[in-house]
């Protein structure tokens, strides 16, 4: 995914606060590729949503960080790593990264896009993975069908289509509440870090820029090759056709689980991050 609005340098000192926290930078082959590595142990790979970057998990790392090395990247073109300047996939450059790191496999955790670069990775390079928890994810050849998200894509279309940025952040912030709550039901909190993380992200991007990004195919003839334990982890309150798909993920795999969290939508790490930390690391304490 390359997000295309309008780059305003208004907004430039956001990417400067993404670029000042504890960051470091893998020189791929197309550039910086930022990430977060701190505490020790097992791997565990904090894989953030779209539009967003590494601080969605601001809640997980030091909670995670006190029993496993975590491992936060900025996927390419979010947050302070590059921008794409030739055709790549998601599961190349974090395979890339683990093997600079030489974390050995490792389990990925990701969060709506994250997930799905989790499971794209899982069935692209099966040996660099431990497990797989997708959170508000399937594979990433899903695509929404539910009239509601379709309205709020529709919305942020227009908006792209006009450059208007305000309109396309009102337009994505509200997927954080979801179709059955309002933006008074969530935090405020939650939403200024959302709203800062997607801004931060947009103002890299220009219109006329080329979105190099190759999706992967054929995914859900693999998926039941995926011989790794798979948690799908939904928000309770988000679009139905997700978390049947999610479930669908845990059914196919040959060791597949699902949960809910209750209360919440796209983003339950950060709504309730005591619990799904909880839930996360239940899991990892399986395998």
């Amino acid at each position: 995914m390359t997000p295309r609005l309008p780059k305003s340098t208004s907004h430039d000192t956001l990417v400067v606060m993404t670029a000042a926290s504890d960051l470091r930078f893998f020189t791929s082959a197309d550039g910086g590729l930022a990430y977060r590595d701190t505490g020790a142990g097992d791997p565990v790979v904090l894989l953030h949503s779209g539009f967003t970057d590494h601080r969605v998990f601001d809640d997980q790392i030091p909670a995670l960080a006190r029993e496993y090395r975590v491992i936060a990247p900025d996927v390419r073109g979010h947050g302070a790593s590059a921008n794409a300047s030739r055709p790549f996939r998601w599961a190349d450059d974090l395979a890339a990264l683990l093997r600079h790191l030489d974390t050995g496999p490792a389990v990925l955790v990701g969060v709506s896009m994250g997930g799905a670069i989790a499971t794209d990775t899982v069935i692209e390079y099966p040996e660099l993975v431990r497990a797989v928890v997708a959170c508000g994810a399937s594979t990433s050849e899903f695509e929404y069908t539910d009239p509601w998200v379709r309205q709020v894509q529709a919305d942020q279309a227009r908006a792209l289509g006009a450059g208007d940025v305000e309109g396309w952040l009102t337009a994505f912030l509200r997927f954080v509440p979801g179709e059955h709550r309002t933006l008074d039901d969530v935090d405020p909190d939650v939403l200024r870090r959302v709203r800062e993380m997607a801004l931060g992200t947009l103002t890299k991007h220009t219109p006329d820029e080329v979105n190099h990004h190759v999706p992967l195919t054929g995914t859900w003839a693999r998926v039941p090759k995926i011989d790794v334990p798979v948690l799908a982890v939904n928000g309770a309150l988000d679009a139905p056709d997700l978390i049947a798909e999610a479930e669908r993920l845990a059914r196919t795999v040959p060791d597949g689980r699902s949960t809910l969290v209750e209360g919440v939508a796209h983003y339950p790490n950060m709504e309730r991050p005591e619990v799904f930390t909880d839930i996360v690391s239940g899991f990892l304490r399986t395998l």
